[in-house]
């Protein structure tokens, strides 16, 4: 029998990422292919569209039509290095001094549309003082609740490079995502200082789309998790509570290592619609192997056993920490070695119909026995997915110190 050719991207097919899979459709090989299209298919960009482009930021806080660029010298926010050259330059870049405890309002945009990008830029040591959190349509509590830095991939020190698909982090410190955030009616964005002293500066810009959205559409969810996993149950839980039918799409941690030697023997494993906790569905062979690397990430093993980072579209090793710069050594001195590693299921999205929970294992190797040594290491992770909604709250980021990296 012949097979129909595979058409050429779409908007509809463009937007396949966010819908609901239906598990039971009869798919041929080439049909199959073209669902896992890329997020941003270029042909797109030849075809004529109704939809209304906006971006917020803080030169124009609620991203209306002919609102840019509207702040005056000395208006409250503002900065004086504009006071020379007036109205339209660059009088108001940034959200200026966030105090600690205050959330502000970033964005609360009428549906229906979708979020494009979002970009931010803040000062190396405050990442994980800063929470952001996502609300959608009517429903009270948040679907996204993450310090800043570690939404990005970049939740170790600030100071990642991250060339992916979906998130980038460019010198310095410049973070974007490109993770399509549609909604219906609302679409509201917080952002929280809970740290101990203002954050004078945090420039940011939030682009979207209003355009009618699929009715089948689902939303987009991230949820930051940390522990310290013990010898007893040598296991970090990335995600679980998670109700509803939806995709999983990403996984980012940071993982500080208190053992030497090797730190990454364990498996992820993930739960997929009501699986016993002793039989996931999904069941890796080793953490560098999620991530897509091998061997230790060690190039030469017989004469340099230091790991070999990277960053690719869809997996990342984009950090390995060893040691203190010299500024770094006088002001707090040894440091834990750290790594900071991303993957995205773009490609390969974890579907589920009822329920997911995900894990991954925290082990080493006992070099004089070669047998396995469980961890009692620190790691931070954060879940990114989309599912229909209602959804179920979130898991609390705690106080600060519950999130200082090591």
């Amino acid at each position: 029998m012949r097979r129909r050719a595979c058409s050429p991207p779409s908007t509809r097919h463009r937007k396949q990422v966010l819908r609901v899979s239906r598990p039971n459709l009869p798919l041929g090989p080439s049909q199959r292919f073209c669902y896992l299209v890329p997020m941003f298919p270029l042909p797109d960009l030849t075809r004529l569209s109704p939809a209304q482009t906006r971006s917020i930021s803080a030169e124009n806080p609620t991203g209306e039509k002919s609102k840019g660029a509207q702040a005056n010298p000395g208006d409250p926010g503002t900065t004086p290095a504009a006071n020379d050259l007036g109205k339209g330059w660059k009088v108001r870049p940034c959200l200026k001094d966030l105090q600690p405890g205050q959330t502000v309002t970033l964005t609360d945009i009428a549906g229906p549309g979708i979020i494009q990008h979002m970009w931010f830029t803040v000062l190396t040591d405050v990442h994980r003082c800063l929470a952001i959190r996502i609300y959608y349509d009517d429903q009270p509590h948040a679907s996204v609740e993450c310090p800043l830095g570690d939404f990005f991939a970049n939740g170790l020190d600030g100071l990642a490079l991250v060339n992916s698909q979906p998130i980038a982090v460019n010198p310095k410190g410049g973070m974007n995502s490109y993770w399509p955030m549609p909604f219906k009616k609302r679409f509201r964005m917080t952002i929280t200082n809970d740290g101990p002293k203002a954050i004078n500066e945090v420039f940011y810009q939030i682009t979207y789309s209003l355009e009618p959205v699929p009715d089948d559409v689902v939303y987009f969810h991230a949820s930051w998790r940390r522990s310290m996993t013990t010898r007893e149950h040598p296991e970090h839980t990335i995600i679980d509570g998670i109700k509803g039918r939806g995709h999983y799409v990403g996984t980012s941690l940071v993982w500080a290592q208190l053992s030497t030697w090797w730190w990454g023997e364990g498996e992820v494993k993930f739960f997929i619609d009501g699986d016993p906790d002793d039989g996931p569905t999904i069941c890796g062979t080793g953490t560098e192997d999620y991530f897509g690397g091998a061997w230790g990430f060690v190039m030469d093993h017989a004469t340099d056993m230091t790991p070999t980072t990277y960053s690719t579209p869809f997996l990342g090793y984009t950090q390995a920490v060893y040691g203190c710069t010299p500024r770094e050594q006088a002001k707090i001195g040894p440091r834990p070695p750290q790594h900071n590693l991303y993957r995205w299921h773009i490609p390969d999205p974890i579907r589920f119909q009822q329920d997911l929970r995900i894990t991954v294992q925290a082990l080493g190797w006992w070099i004089q026995s070669n047998t396995y040594q469980p961890l009692t290491d620190d790691i931070a992770s954060v879940a990114y997915w989309y599912q229909t909604l209602p959804s179920q709250p979130l898991s609390p980021l705690g106080p600060m110190n519950q999130r200082w990296p090591r």
